[in-house]
């Protein structure tokens, strides 16, 4: 399937979740929020949302800095 991340194209095999996203794209574990068709989903709802052909996805995390 086809989705946008972060405005760019990117190609996901069919029935991926949004942890397998951030998972693909070495973020497990990191503080991250995602917008899925410009809604929040909760860190708690990323492993049960499915993401579906289409879909427009915005990954932000969050960078330590001083």
């Amino acid at each position: 399937m086809h989705i946008q991340l972060n405005g760019e194209p990117f190609e996901l095999a069919d029935g991926q979740t949004v942890a397998d996203l951030i998972g693909r794209l070495e973020l497990t574990g990191r503080r991250v929020a995602v917008e899925l068709n410009q809604d929040i989903v909760p860190r708690s709802q990323h492993a049960t949302t499915a993401l579906r052909d289409g879909d427009q996805v915005e990954v932000v995390h969050a960078i330590g800095g001083g």
